[in-house]
């Protein structure tokens, strides 16, 4: 969409040049798809210059300006392959979630499915549900931590302050190296999710349920080692910690169907990371095997030929 009020795109990734009538320009598919009548000014990152992705022992390190494309490709590459890291199963599922063709993936940013909120965000469930912590800096020069978790708080609404920049987003080790499940449902093949939950069994024992989709925003029931429920507990649990107007209501879903998708999915999370079932529902996740996502097909042979002679 071309938005005819801008009069210039500003090279910058400094937010003491920020003023009114700005906007931060990542991947822009959002901003590009929606317009606008106020804007005047984007300053743009694309040539920041930012490593997409940083791996260390203590986790990874995502740029905002890191593509979709280049966060799937990281579970492949050879570099990961003595990490003991399960979470890195939930990337590509994760990915298939935005259901949207490679010229997306190759544009499309981390940073801004964050920084646009929606609660269908699948980058926001990713880093939500891995225990990620986003690094903002600030116009004055200052920068802080907030927990992806605590990033956005409603539909379309997160922390950043006018002028703020999303920089980076930080996945912890400790969190990658957790047992994980993965739950999306859909009320359409191939729609926004319209409740999308990931779980954890931590370490240390602790079990982590992390809400997205079906809420304006993340929720997560957290239970300590030596506490984690039966599925009684835990459907308390899930009634106790969303209220119903948190429950997100547009045409990808009823409140009233979320709701009771978020508890059908979080009992299967809780059973198969406790060993005690393996109920799969939606899509995009082992050995659920009917989606047409990429990264839940097995290679046959036959596509093994294929792909060595080029076809």
């Amino acid at each position: 969409m071309d938005m005819n009020t801008i009069e210039a795109v500003v090279p910058t990734t400094d937010p003491s040049q920020w003023r009114d009538g700005d906007a931060w320009l990542a991947g822009g598919t959002v901003l590009f798809s929606y317009g606008s009548t106020e804007l005047k000014r984007l300053l743009d990152l694309g040539q920041a210059g930012w490593p997409a992705i940083t791996v260390t022992d203590q986790g990874i390190e995502l740029a905002a300006t890191c593509t979709v494309a280049e966060l799937y490709a990281l579970p492949q590459d050879p570099t990961m392959n003595h990490r003991e890291w399960p979470g890195l199963a939930l990337i590509r599922p994760c990915c298939d979630s935005f259901v949207a063709s490679f010229k997306i993936w190759n544009t499309s940013t981390v940073g801004g499915n964050l920084c646009t909120s929606l609660p269908a965000g699948p980058m926001i469930s990713l880093c939500a549900g891995l225990d990620a912590v986003a690094t903002i800096q600030s116009p004055d020069g200052n920068s802080r931590s907030v927990s992806v978790a605590d990033f956005v708080t409603g539909d379309m609404e997160n922390v950043l302050a006018p002028g703020e920049l999303l920089r980076s987003i930080h996945l912890p080790a400790v969190a990658l190296s957790a047992r994980v499940a993965f739950r999306r449902l859909s009320l359409s093949n191939l729609g926004r999710s319209g409740v999308l939950l990931i779980g954890r069994l931590d370490p240390d024992g602790g079990l982590v349920i992390t809400v997205t989709a079906s809420t304006k925003r993340p929720v997560q029931l957290r239970f300590p080692a030596g506490q984690v429920p039966d599925a009684g507990m835990l459907a308390d649990a899930v009634g106790d910690s969303i209220p119903w107007p948190l429950y997100h209501d547009d045409i990808h879903g009823l409140p009233a169907w979320r709701r009771d998708m978020t508890f059908k999915l979080a009992e299967e999370i809780r059973a198969e990371l406790l060993g005690e079932s393996m109920g799969v529902s939606g899509d995009f996740w082992p050995p659920h095997d009917t989606s047409p996502q990429p990264s839940t097909q097995p290679e046959t042979p036959g596509a093994q030929k294929e792909a060595s002679h080029g076809n």
